[in-house]
């Protein structure tokens, strides 16, 4: 059995057990944890995601993080020859950066009208490398989402530390691992 469908089927037999209601909003989140090298293979899958959701009787809604970058330096034209030439100016400029995901997380929650019954997933974190940590954007966007919040994960996941891109910018979290073992 592949990776992405031992994910997939792991998925499916979480969120198909009854949600209790009086979660934090860490605690509402799940990590879909999968090795990077899988990333298109799932992409190409996370149809089947939405459909277990779907049959679980909860809502679906994708989020994804992959041309967040490149759309917030679109909103800094007049910054970005500047940063450019001197990259290390983009560092003051990352907290915007944070901000601008979360704003952007939260007009999409109200166009999708979010409730508690729903999962919003968000794919592309791995985008993020280098310029931010999930865990800060996590934190931020987390109480936005009333329902879970599903993260799809390309790393690993070991003794309750999520490594992003198998790097070793690794960190604790309180969230639900879903992984593609057995």
């Amino acid at each position: 059995m592949s990776k992405v469908k031992q994910l997939l089927d792991n998925y499916r037999e979480h969120i198909s057990v009854p949600w209790q209601t009086d979660r934090s909003a860490a605690q509402r989140v799940i990590f879909c944890v999968y090795p990077e090298y899988m990333e298109l293979r799932l992409r190409a899958r996370l149809d089947e995601f939405e459909i277990a959701t779907k049959a679980a009787v909860h809502d679906w809604a994708l989020f994804d993080m992959t041309d967040m970058f490149p759309s917030w330096m679109e909103t800094r034209k007049r910054y970005v020859g500047r940063n450019f030439e001197s990259p290390q100016t983009l560092l003051t400029a990352l907290p915007k950066f944070k901000l601008y995901i979360a704003e952007q997380f939260e007009l999409f929650c109200k166009e999708k009208c979010v409730s508690e019954n729903d999962v919003v997933a968000v794919a592309g974190v791995g985008s993020l490398f280098g310029f931010l940590k999930v865990k800060d954007v996590v934190d931020l966007i987390a109480p936005m989402v009333p329902g879970r919040l599903v993260v799809f994960f390309p790393g690993s996941y070991e003794s309750n530390n999520y490594r992003l891109l198998d790097a070793y910018d690794g960190w604790g979290y309180l969230a639900i691992p879903i992984t593609s073992d057995q």
